[in-house]
Parts: C-alpha cells; sequence; structure tokens
C-alpha cells in the first residue's frame, strides 16, 4: 500500500528484532520493552493506560487488553458513517477519540494530556514514518510519552501477529487465550480457498480509485494480499517491480490506461466507502475489464486490526463477498 500518498487519499475518499518483555526487577515494578523499530522503552511500572492507533487498539482488545485502552486515534467510522473494520471490536464508547482535526496525522496532544496515558501504540507500513502520526505531532508526543511501534512493512500477516501478541505479551495480557484467533483465522482461510474453488478459481485484482488515478495494489507488499495468494493460492494481479510507486506498495494508473490488467473478481479499498465503488464504476476505460462487465466486486478491507481474530473477521467477509457474486 503506498502510505505515502495515503495521507490524501483518506483526506479525500474519508485511505521482533529482540525479544523483551517485564523486566526482571521486581522490586520497582520497572517494564522496559524493545519494539519492532528497536526502540527499547523504560517505565517505572506496567503501563496501564494506553493510547492507540485506533486498529492497533482494536486489535489488543482482541487480546484481552480492552479495558487498559483509554484512548484512540485514527479512523472510527467509515465514510458511509459506520464502524469501521478496522477498529472492529474496540468498544468506542469507552475510548476517548483523540483523533486531530487537522491534516492527515494529526492527534490531538492537549486531550491525550488529559487522559495521562502511560504508553502510546501505533504501526508503522513505512518505517521510521508512524501510521496515523505525522512528523509534527510525533516530536510533540515524544516529549511527554514512550510510542511503541508494530511494524508491518516487510512481515508477513503470522509475522504481525506474533509482533502484536509478543507487546500485548509484555503488557499482561493472557498468551494462552490467544490460540482461539489464531485457530479462527486459520478456520476463515480454509472456508476462503473453498469459495475460491466453488467459484472456479478466479482471477483478483485489488484497487483503489481516487480522484485522477486507478491504484493497483502489489502483493509482494500488501502483507494480507501476499498470504492470499502465497498461503492461500489465489490468483491475484501483481504489477511488475519496475512500474511500482515509491514504497512499492501500488502501481499508479491514469483513468485512461485504467484497463491496463483485466481480472474475473475486482476488489476494492473499502475504505473510501459507497462512493469509492461508484467513482470506480463510473470510469468508462475501467468499465472494459472484465471484472467492471461482469459487475464483479468484493470490498477489501486492506487494513484491519493487526491479530489473528481481526484477520479472521476480514478473511470472512471477503468469503461472504465472493460467495454473493454467485447468487
Amino acid at each position: 500500500m503506498k502510505f505515502l500518498r495515503v495521507a490524501a487519499v483518506v483526506a479525500a475518499l474519508m485511505l521482533p528484532l529482540a525479544a523483551c518483555g517485564s523486566s526482571d526487577d521486581s522490586s520497582d515494578g520497572a517494564w522496559t520493552y524493545t519494539d519492532d523499530l528497536g526502540t527499547t522503552i523504560s517505565l517505572d511500572a506496567l503501563p496501564k493506560r494506553i493510547v492507540a492507533q485506533s486498529s492497533v487498539a482494536a486489535a489488543l482488545t482482541d487480546l484481552g487488553l480492552g479495558d487498559r485502552i483509554v484512548g484512540v486515534f485514527g479512523p472510527l467510522q467509515d465514510p458511509d458513517g459506520k464502524p469501521d473494520v478496522q477498529a472492529e471490536g474496540l468498544d468506542q464508547s469507552k475510548v476517548e477519540d483523540l483523533t486531530g482535526k487537522g491534516e492527515y496525522g494529526d492527534v490531538d496532544v492537549e486531550k491525550m494530556a488529559e487522559l495521562k496515558p502511560d504508553l502510546v501504540i501505533t504501526s508503522t507500513y513505512l518505517k521510521p514514518q508512524l501510521w496515523y502520526v505525522n512528523e509534527a505531532t510525533e516530536k510533540k508526543i515524544k516529549k511527554a510519552y514512550e510510542i511503541a511501534v508494530i511494524n508491518f512493512q516487510g512481515r508477513t500477516l503470522p509475522q504481525i501477529f506474533d509482533s502484536t501478541e509478543r507487546i500485548a505479551t509484555a503488557l499482561g495480557a493472557d498468551k494462552a487465550s490467544f490460540g482461539e484467533g489464531r485457530d479462527a483465522f486459520k478456520e476463515a482461510g480454509e472456508k476462503l480457498q473453498a469459495a475460491v474453488k466453488a467459484a472456479g478459481n478466479p482471477t483478483f485484482q485489488a484497487v483503489s480509485p481516487g480522484p485522477e488515478t486507478l491504484y493497483v495494489s502489489n502483493p509482494d507488499a500488501n502483507p494480507d494480499l501476499k498470504y492470499y495468494r502465497d498461503v492461500l493460492g489465489l490468483d491475484l494481479v501483481t504489477p511488475k517491480k519496475s512500474q511500482l510507486d515509491e514504497g512499492g506498495y501500488w502501481r499508479s494508473l491514469s483513468w485512461e490506461k485504467a484497463d491496463a490488467y483485466s481480472s474475473d473478481v475486482a476488489i476494492w479499498d473499502a475504505r473510501g466507502g459507497s462512493a469509492a465503488l461508484k467513482s470506480l464504476k463510473a470510469q468508462p476505460v475501467w468499465e472494459k475489464t472484465k471484472a467492471a462487465k461482469d459487475d464483479a466486486y468484493v470490498p477489501w478491507y486492506s487494513v484491519a486490526p493487526p491479530s489473528a481474530a481481526g484477520y479472521a473477521r476480514v478473511i470472512d467477509r471477503f468469503t461472504a463477498g465472493l460467495e454473493k457474486l454467485k447468487k
């Protein structure tokens, strides 16, 4: 996913290095943790009040730490006014929305201070850029709080789950409870494979429509698409490396070249809501593709809680969308 351009898309469409955990020094209750960027965090005690990016907060909730989340930043509602899938599982009535009113990545640091958090947690898709935290906001947050980062770049989905579970375990989550989410993820994958086979093993193309550009996703860079292709066996359009945008997540096409790839099914970036699908269908060159002619569209939830349970829900949605095409 080309997250260097997501700031604009979100605005327009709303688009383990070291093992450690609790400190061995129990005399003073100190807590240390080294995150995926290699940053070692040292606090006087186990963090009890956490502010997190919304999808990370939802994942920590999946792992039993929902009662620790006091504030979030990032999407909570989708463009259609419904609870956003990337924050699914999070009890929004019990957390303070700290998303700022400025440009992408703005966080209300003054409101955050009122919550007195012990730790801030987010993720990165393009190291060291923080997800939903712009550079100016990052500087403000770091003056008062430690930030722990979960890395998605270059990771497989299971590796991302490992990272999320690692910080959850360090925060005191019950590791024995993680198995249920892993089982659900495995089962969801098997159901998707069965649905793909029942549909005749169609080809897929993951796309995100912008005002002047069609972005074709690169499965080699997107952990979910890579998992669908390499592990579950889906036939996904993969742009050539030389054609990719900076960051490697997308190939940008002008709408005049929107039929550069054709596939049986188009999975469209649902972060843009129903308006995104409507804008995609309105493009005359895109309408020449097989998926468009057959009206074969399935929502693609490209950002989800980075937990096994979170992606089990997303894969189940993928399966349900594919099955609807046969009806």
